[in-house]
């Protein structure tokens, strides 16, 4: 017979296990002598499922390994707080949206370990002690298994996590690098008797929070966190002479992640700060809000008669152009109408604060040959229709 590539005898002496001694502890010398080097390692990246046991209790969680991670570099960490709609067991449901979904869209300008917690059902908050504990172990976990940098570590959260923010940030005060509470404060809904401190609540957090600089995002419509909470705390941070900027977003409401963690000056703004120079840190104090859309530019609504007509990319229609007297509206393949803003005499934008730009693009005899759509995600090139 033959065993992979050796002949054994067709003698019945032969024993079947020695021959397979033979074979097999050649190489296990060989591994033995070679070293460790020798053999590639698969790291792997992504989105990876983790668990962690604090106090007789398992908690299934996530952390994002990027795809160029190696252990010979030292790594900056987000500690990720989710909202109380992806509460949980599973694992999973805090990777759907915020700071996750930017990173899916953009994982290249999010170069962290990002150690992503799950809070369980049953009325739990990220402001009780234990949950703060559970974020904490995974973050000392994930830090050590993937080479965490201790003095470029940060923190954020979204709603139920902005509160938490807050929270870890006030009762760790020399832990975080920078925080960013996302549509978040200190007022708890669960306890509404909060308010009766606004007085001096909000300057507790600040006094505890200190220097460490702290990046607000709140929507000025917000229906479920009252932007009230965010004001606040930008006052009582200010007053403290803490390291504070405030973006308030209009037209927006409680959904403010979606604008915060699309922002490409995020992440290097975190990267920018390091836990060991905060005292070094002056007093600074901004605060911006952030119109829902551009100013629309005065032009001539005559040549809009050159944008009217169908456009299409491989032969669907993608957008129908319409002039109404000065206006211009695009009517999209499943029949929604919504109006144009010009940003200038070529690009147009949607009223609704989205980042999507429809440009017009000639030819070299001055006819329109189509429409470039782009967004914060991708683009396309749509044929105007003869």
């Amino acid at each position: 017979m033959r065993i992979r590539g050796y002949f054994a005898l067709s003698c019945p002496a032969v024993n079947p296990r020695r021959l397979a001694y033979w074979l097999i502890v050649p190489f296990l010398s060989l591994a033995a002598v070679l070293p460790a080097r020798a053999f590639p390692r698969h790291n792997d990246t992504g989105f990876l499922n983790r668990h962690v046991t604090v106090n007789g209790v398992t908690y299934k969680y996530q952390v994002y390994v990027p795809e160029n991670w190696n252990e010979h570099t030292s790594w900056p960490v987000i500690l990720f707080l989710h909202g109380s709609g992806e509460r949980g067991s599973e694992g999973m449901d805090e990777t759907q949206i915020g700071l996750p979904q930017a990173i899916r869209v953009h994982p290249d300008r999010w170069p962290f370990i990002v150690v992503m917690p799950q809070v369980p059902f049953g009325h739990r908050h990220w402001t009780d002690p234990d949950m703060m504990q559970m974020a904490l172990a995974a973050l000392d976990q994930d830090t050590k298994e993937f080479h965490g940098d201790r003095d470029r570590t940060y923190l954020t959260g979204l709603s139920l996590g902005g509160y938490g923010v807050y929270e870890l940030a006030r009762y760790n005060p020399h832990r975080f690098a920078a925080i960013v509470p996302v549509s978040g404060g200190v007022f708890w809904s669960y306890k509404p008797d909060r308010w009766r401190e606004s007085a001096i609540l909000p300057g507790e957090y600040a006094r505890a929070i200190g220097r460490t600089p702290i990046w607000i995002f709140h929507g000025a419509d917000d229906n479920v966190v009252s932007a009230k909470q965010a004001a606040l705390m930008y006052d009582a941070l200010k007053t403290a002479g803490g390291n504070v900027r405030y973006w308030e977003y209009a037209g927006w409401r409680h959904n403010a992640w979606d604008k915060a963690y699309a922002n490409p000056d995020l992440p290097r703004w975190l990267l920018e700060h390091h836990l060991s120079i905060i005292p070094k840190l002056v007093p600074a104090a901004e605060e911006v809000h952030v119109p829902l859309h551009p100013v629309p530019a005065k032009i001539n609504p005559e040549i809009y008669d050159d944008y009217v007509g169908d456009y299409e990319d491989a032969g669907t229609i993608q957008a129908t152009i319409i002039r109404q007297g000065d206006r211009l509206f695009t009517r999209n393949r499943i029949g929604d109408t919504i109006e144009l803003l010009p940003e200038s005499a070529t690009t147009f934008f949607y009223p609704t604060g989205s980042p999507t730009r429809l440009t017009f693009e000639k030819d070299s005899e001055g006819e329109v040959k189509g429409i470039r759509f782009h967004d914060d995600r991708h683009e396309e090139f749509w044929e105007k229709k003869h």
